[in-house]
């Protein structure tokens, strides 16, 4: 297969080099999304590409995504100087996408079209934990999620790279103000929240739910644990005091996942 793609301007660089801060990304609506398995679901999800950039040394790792039926965008190639400035990954698979992020639907609409369950995020501010949890999410047939303030950036590269491409497969809603949401939630779904000093064990569920998760060091404030439906608590810690985010919210997207009887 031929791979012969003209090379980046500067003005290029530039424009990607600083989508590595939130704030330009917010300004261009664009983020950067490494890896192969990442563009791979990138362009089975129907987001819309801008370019792609390749590392010509690493041509064995992209080459098969580089097809007219794959991949829609320009193809530019990078220098290993130039590639290092934008890479997350100490030995990249040689791969990135420039994405034109999609406008944020409304609660009302995330709500109303997501067929499955709904995953709701308190100031979650660990991007791989972030990550993380697009991942589960996708995995157990969640529809949405909902990611309150004072939250990463879920446009983050190092979410998108953790979230293995998944979460182009999520709608999503960020800097949401949980509390003036969540009223409106509860009229279409029970909230289930996780608290790691009380509540019931996770377990499937008869209608559509969301699932309400904060912190890995803080958990979720009184406040918000007093709005939910129903608490989830998972038991053990005979030799340590809790699991780990990601993995908590595995065991109970699980019990959800399965058919009530």
């Amino acid at each position: 297969m031929q791979m012969d793609f003209p090379s980046a301007s500067q003005n290029q660089l530039k424009k990607w080099g600083r989508l590595a801060e939130a704030k330009f990304r917010r300004a261009d609506g664009l983020l950067l999304a490494e890896g192969v398995k990442v563009v791979e679901e990138l362009m089975k999800s129907g987001w819309e590409m801008e370019a792609t950039l390749v590392l010509p040394e690493k041509k064995s790792h992209w080459e098969s995504l580089m097809t007219p039926e794959k991949n829609k965008s320009p193809v530019y190639q990078l220098t290993r100087p130039q590639w290092n400035k934008l890479s997350q990954d100490k030995e990249p698979e040689g791969l990135i996408s420039v994405v034109k992020v999609r406008e944020q639907p409304s609660l009302a609409s995330l709500i109303q079209s997501s067929n499955g369950h709904i995953l709701i995020l308190h100031e979650i501010n660990n991007p791989g934990n972030l990550g993380a949890l697009a991942r589960s999410a996708c995995w157990f047939g969640f529809g949405g999620m909902i990611i309150g303030t004072n939250s990463v950036d879920w446009t983050n590269p190092k979410v998108i790279r953790a979230s293995m491409g998944c979460i182009f497969h999520l709608a999503v809603m960020s800097d949401v103000d949980l509390s003036a949401a969540l009223p409106e939630i509860k009229k279409d779904r029970v909230v289930i929240g996780s608290d790691v000093r009380e509540g019931v064990v996770p377990q499937p569920l008869a209608k559509k739910a969301a699932l309400l998760l904060g912190s890995e060091s803080h958990g979720l404030p009184d406040y918000i644990l007093r709005q939910v439906d129903d608490r989830w608590r998972i038991p053990g810690g005979n030799q340590t005091d809790s699991l780990s985010l990601p993995q908590a919210a595995a065991i109970m997207m699980y019990e959800m996942s399965k058919k009530s009887e």
